[in-house]
């Protein structure tokens, strides 16, 4: 195998990973911007003053950012080096999308009770249709990971 140009001139695996962070912070900052902003259905913490709950959207805000500046440069440094895989990026940048929707519409709406999705309404569509958004973009970037192995990169 050391004489496979693949293997040796690749990085698969932080080519993966580094487009999973940007991916996490691709899909925080459209739950942030469209629903925490635009839409102004939930705060990340709800159920504290109205202070606090902007408070926490800036943490978020935080965290998102440095999620995608880190993917991006991690992405751009494995491009220099010629290291990039894309076929593995493609799948990291899905599966971290589809992470973050489904973390956040299980643990932080369900299990944490941090926020819902929107108040005032039976929230039932608005879950399904929040963690089946999830769970297609999970099965993408399982697809394109399989088909990244497929194609002999590993």
């Amino acid at each position: 195998m050391a004489n496979d140009p693949i293997s040796s001139s690749v990085d698969t695996k932080r080519s993966l990973w580094a487009a999973v962070l940007l991916g996490i912070g691709v899909m925080a900052a459209v739950d942030e911007i469209v629903f925490h902003q635009l839409l102004q259905w939930h705060h990340f913490f709800d159920f504290g003053t109205p202070t606090f709950g902007i408070i926490s959207d800036g943490l978020l805000h935080a965290f998102e950012l440095l999620a995608i500046v880190t993917g991006v440069f991690m992405l751009l440094d494995l491009s220099q080096r010629k290291r990039l895989t894309i076929p593995w990026a493609k799948a990291g940048f899905f599966l971290g999308m589809g992470g973050f929707q489904l973390f956040d519409g299980l643990i932080n709406h369900k299990i944490l009770r941090l926020h819902q999705i929107r108040y005032g309404v039976d929230p039932l569509l608005y879950d399904v249709v929040w963690n089946g958004a999830a769970i297609v973009l999970l099965l993408v970037g399982i697809w394109f990971y399989r088909r990244a192995k497929r194609l002999g990169y590993r």
